[in-house]
This record gives structure tokens, sequence and C-alpha cells, in this order.
């Protein structure tokens, strides 16, 4: 397989995994939450009505007196849109589902959105808090990852067999599963155990109800423990977590410094093929990106092998381009055979042995010799006559480009006296 194709089975994988389709409906809010002001909602994309939007409050109360005002909110509608007073205190937090007819949480779950100022307060009441109509309650006040945890209740607060809602803010919202309801006499009343598959970390509202609505029981938030043995066995792909990407609900603060969060849309909601648009144009861009930089690093490479020369250690001329023979030496280097005279030897006209042999063609010249008388200790008749040396320069870097005939180079030797009669 190319490196092309590599690359082309990346992107189509990558197209695979993209979640298209993933909701068949989106909504946004239409107002920014502000105190003691209308909330609207709008519903775009499909759906199969009724739809209901049901708002929890998040996070602690703004007040320092630690009263709480903010009741769960529960509203249904059957139009694409609705509009209703959210009586929550300024820099107060909130999160909002939207479901329809097929089921909790169909259209997603917003993060954690923020109350904004607003110079009427007539609907907040800082001196008296509000309750539900029963309490849940969750037996030690902790969820634990993979980790069996009992959900309980007084029965008699509660209207027929209540239900539970698992709310995980910008992310999934379920129904949490009752099997096997019974009454203890351990202090825990009526409930039931749950192992919930939530990783580690994530920060979960369960919220109780009855058959007079959603929110009746309250709720109560938790952030899911560590599990101390190590065990995610629970856990695989389809387990609730929080959504990759903006939340559900469109554009609205988030903070009190009035950071946004989600995409605004003018005409009250989400185009979906607006979305598809532009998740496929942007992963064209990225393959083409892609085939740009592999054919830049490919002709990279192919320019910089064309380029590569063989280094000269030699440094030779330019016009000496004759190759060298296998197994031998380079021409600079070849050796030059040095033949030493026998020093024995001799004649009657006092010649020594031949002088150096050299490859040369520098000029040399001879010694000066001096004719002198032998020493009496000396048995022979023949006085020893001085060989003659020639003085050879030995040009091991090659020959020198001379311009113009170079004068013979004379070197001078002292006499010898080794002759001279006492």
């Amino acid at each position: 397989m190319t490196e092309i194709a590599r690359l082309a089975l990346k992107v189509l994988l990558l197209l695979d995994l993209l979640p298209f389709g993933a909701l068949a409906y989106t909504w946004s809010f239409q107002s920014t939450p502000t105190q003691c002001s209308n909330l609207s909602i709008a519903i775009s994309g499909g759906g199969t009505p009724p739809f209901n939007v049901l708002i929890i409050p998040s996070g602690s109360t703004p007040f320092s007196n630690g009263t709480e005002v903010r009741r769960i909110i529960s509203k249904e509608f059957s139009t694409s849109s609705i509009s209703f007073p959210i009586n929550y205190p300024e820099n107060s937090q909130f999160v909002a589902v939207v479901s329809d007819a097929t089921g909790f949480g169909s259209g997603g779950t917003s993060a954690e959105a923020e109350v904004e100022t607003s110079s009427d307060s007539s609907c907040i009441d800082a001196s008296q808090s509000v309750t539900p109509d029963w309490f849940l309650s969750i037996e030690n006040q902790a969820i634990v990852q993979c980790t069996p945890a009992r959900i309980f209740w007084n029965p008699s607060n509660v209207t027929g067999t209540p239900t539970f809602f698992g709310i995980i803010p910008g992310g999934d919202s379920f129904i949490i599963p009752e099997v096997g309801i019974n009454t203890t006499t351990d202090g825990t009343g009526t409930g039931f155990s749950w192992t919930p598959n939530i990783r580690e970390g994530t920060i979960l509202n369960i919220v109780g109800n009855d058959n007079r609505g959603n929110g009746t029981g309250g709720s109560s938030s938790v952030t899911v423990s560590q599990n101390l043995q190590n065990d995610n066995s629970c856990l695989n792909s389809t387990s609730p977590s929080s959504t990759a990407g903006s939340p559900a609900g469109g554009s609205y603060p988030t903070s009190t410094s009035g950071a946004s969060t989600g995409s605004s849309s003018s005409s009250g909601g989400t185009n979906v093929g607006a979305i598809v648009g532009g998740v496929v144009g942007g992963v064209v861009g990225l393959l083409a990106l892609l085939l740009l930089l592999y054919f830049i690093r490919r002709r990279t490479r192919q320019n910089a092998k064309n380029n590569e020369k063989p280094v000269d250690l030699l440094q030779a001329d330019e016009g000496d381009e004759r190759p060298n023979r296998p197994a031998q030496l380079p021409e600079y280097y070849q050796p030059d055979p040095f033949i030493v005279p026998d020093p024995t030897s001799g004649d009657e006209s006092g010649s020594s042995a031949a002088p150096f042999s050299s490859s040369s063609e520098r000029p040399t010249s001879s010694a000066s010799t001096h004719d002198a008388t032998s020493s009496s200790a000396r048995k022979s008749a023949v006085p020893r006559t001085l060989r003659p040396v020639n003085i050879v320069q030995h040009d091991d870097a090659g020959a020198a480009s001379t311009t113009k005939e170079e004068e013979p180079e004379t070197i001078e030797l002292p006499p010898a006296y080794t002759n001279i009669r006492k």
C-alpha cells in the first residue's frame, strides 16, 4: 500500500467517526438567561412532539446566607418554541435538558448557563428557601466508578413509583435503571442499587421524579469518585460522558464575565445542512493539505538526492579526470623506490655508486667534494673519496604548477676533512 493510499484510508476512517445524525433535532436559547425574565427556547431540525425542557439548578446558591430560591423547572410544549419565566438570581447557574417523545435527553444537554444581571429582583425572596415535594437520598452521598450505589427515598412522601434522571452538564442525559427495588432495615429505607458506568471525575446531577412531574424529588450534584481497585470493567463506548465539541443550547453565557458557549444563530436554530457541509469541506481541505505536504516532502527528498556529489579528498586539479585503476593507489600516493648505493664499491677514478634515483623532473645539484690526504691510520694506499649525493625534493602533493622555468636550486654542503693527513 502506497503512502497516498494510507492517507486516503485514514481520511475515510475519520469520516466514519463523524457524528452525522447523532441527534435527530437541535435546540437553542433564543434569549439570554436573565434574572426575573422570560427564557425562550426553539427547536429546529425536526423532533417528535411533545417536547419537554427541564431546568436544573447547578452549583451553589449566590447568597451568602445559603438560601436556595431556585426550583427545578419542567415545561412541556408541542410547537417548535416556548417562552417561560426563569426566577433564578443573577450569578447563579443552571443546566437545561430538552427531550421529545422518543426519549429523555434526546435533544441534548447544555453546559452550565449563567444567569445575567437584571434591575428586576421582584421574583427573588432571599429570606426563604424552597424545598421539593420529597427528597432523594444517596447512600454515603457518593457515586464511585463501577461501584454499586444505593439510591433510596421515603415512600410515604412519594406519589407512585419514583424515577430518576442522570444529567451530565454539556454531555449525556439518561434514565437511571431501577432494578431490584426493596426496603431495608438499615436506615436506607426503600430503594435500589445502581452501578454507575461513568468515568471518575465526571460531574453528575441526579434528579428525582414521581407521578406529579419531573424534579419533584429535588436534585443532587456529585462528582464521580475514583475506584480504589481501579475497576473500569463497566466502562465502554456507550458509557454516559461529556460530549466532545460544543454542548447543546446554541450561544449563551457560561460565566460572570459574559463569555458564551456554543454557536449563535440569527434564525433561532442550528442549520444542520450548514454543519454537515462545513464538516465535509473541512475534511476535504484536510485531505488536500495532506496530499500537498506529501508531494512537497517527496520532491525535497528527490532534489536532495540529485544534488549529492562525491567528496574528493585528494582535491585533484580540475583538468585531471583520469580514473584510477582498480586496487591501485592514487597517482600522487604511489611509492617512488629509493635505491641505496653500495658504500664499499669504488674505482680508481674515485667515483662512487650511482646517485639517488628519482622520478621527479626537478633539477638537482651535486655536492662539492674536496680532495684531501687520507689519515695515516688507514692501510689503503688509495685515499677514500666522497660519493656524490643528489638532493631530491619529493612532490608528495603533486607536481607544482609553474608558469615559467625555474632556475636550478643549488645546495652547498660544508667540506669534509676526513682524509686530511696528520
